[in-house]
């Protein structure tokens, strides 16, 4: 495909608007279309983005027959639905995660996807967080040999963003599925799926929800790698995603909000460091501050589109997340240890 792709938004959320920026800032593509359910809205993020197709109903976005692919940036429990239909369309998809909340519609989604000739891709943001994507690089070029104990956690104090009713308070979403996939998938994509499922939780700092608010699990991963995740809605402290790798011969500690990520490795070469004991010594690591980087998302998007590559986050990728998520429910629920299922 030699010329502009053509894309919509279905959703004029602020996270909506963040992939309508990046898809302003691909020379390859265009903002063609918005949509939301709110017109008001809609109509005055159309303007803002000079955009002459706004709809309140996306089934009207998707009719449209120059529009080549759209992103769905709509609460968790639309997607099945919006994804399904887009396909239908002869759309290209951009899903923002979690894919889906329930197994029934994370097996429908990959069956549309794989029945069609269109891209289908998942929105996994932190595969494109530079810091992560570095920690990932150094991890693979056996910076720090070989791994054996990995974590990551998703603390973000959801205090006046979820209220009784609105659709992060669902308990089909749950903590741990909706913001706490960010660091399930983070630790997937480093270290590959966790076989093996043990996790706690409580319900303190938001009593009136139906799910609990913070949960820790306990993974194994391939390779008789040990792994935790931490994930708090309730959490009194700065949003952050904070990961450790530990290797063999070596440690990475890095977040989605810090300028540098530090690195300590048991040997290091070199006259600067004669007389000093190399693991005591941290090396920071500068690196881009952007923990929800979606003009690098949505330029991968693109050039697979464009240049009909595969796609890496695959609708069947997003399902194994939020599989993965489903057993932590499980566990936590059951007080057993879950064998998550990864067969769609």
């Amino acid at each position: 495909m030699n010329r502009i792709l053509n894309m919509g938004v279905i959703s004029c959320s602020g996270m909506a608007e963040s992939h309508m920026i990046a898809i302003e800032k691909n020379p390859h593509a265009r903002l063609a279309a918005v949509c939301d359910i709110d017109l008001e809205k809609a109509k005055k993020t159309a303007e803002k983005f000079r955009v002459d197709a706004v709809f309140q109903d996306y089934r009207e976005l998707l009719a449209l027959r120059e529009l080549d692919g759209v992103v769905i940036v709509t609460p968790d429990q639309l997607h099945r639905e919006m994804a399904e239909a887009a396909l239908a369309a002869g759309k290209h998809v951009l899903c923002e995660k979690p894919l889906a909340l329930t197994r029934e519609d994370l097996c429908a989604i990959v069956r549309a996807a794989r029945a069609s000739d269109r891209k289908f891709m998942v929105g996994q943001i932190c595969r494109y967080t530079p810091a992560f994507k570095k920690a990932k690089e150094l991890v693979a070029r056996g910076e720090i040999g070989a791994l054996t104990f990995v974590e990551s956690e998703y603390a973000h104090d959801y205090t006046g963003i979820i209220e009784p009713g609105t659709w992060r308070a669902d308990p089909l979403r749950n903590g741990v599925v909706g913001g706490g996939c960010h660091a399930v998938d983070l630790l997937r994509w480093i270290a590959g799926d966790p076989c093996r499922v043990t996790a706690y939780s409580n319900r303190k700092a938001f009593p009136h929800l139906d799910y609990d608010d913070t949960t820790v699990a306990i993974m194994q991963f391939p390779g008789d790698v040990i792994g935790k995740v931490f994930v708090s809605i309730g959490c009194k402290r700065a949003y952050t995603m904070r990961t450790v790798l530990y290797g063999t011969e070596g440690t990475i500690i890095v977040d989605n909000t810090s300028p540098h990520m530090t690195v300590f490795k048991n040997s290091m070469s070199g006259s600067l460091f004669d007389g000093v004991r190399p693991i005591n010594a941290p090396v920071l690591l500068p690196v881009s501050i952007s923990s929800h980087n979606t003009i690098g998302e949505f330029n991968e998007f693109c050039d697979i589109v464009r240049n009909d590559k595969p796609v890496v986050t695959t609708a069947e990728e997003g399902a194994k997340t939020v599989a993965a998520c489903l057993a932590i429910v499980e566990s936590a629920d059951t007080l057993t240890t879950v064998l998550p299922d990864y067969h769609f």
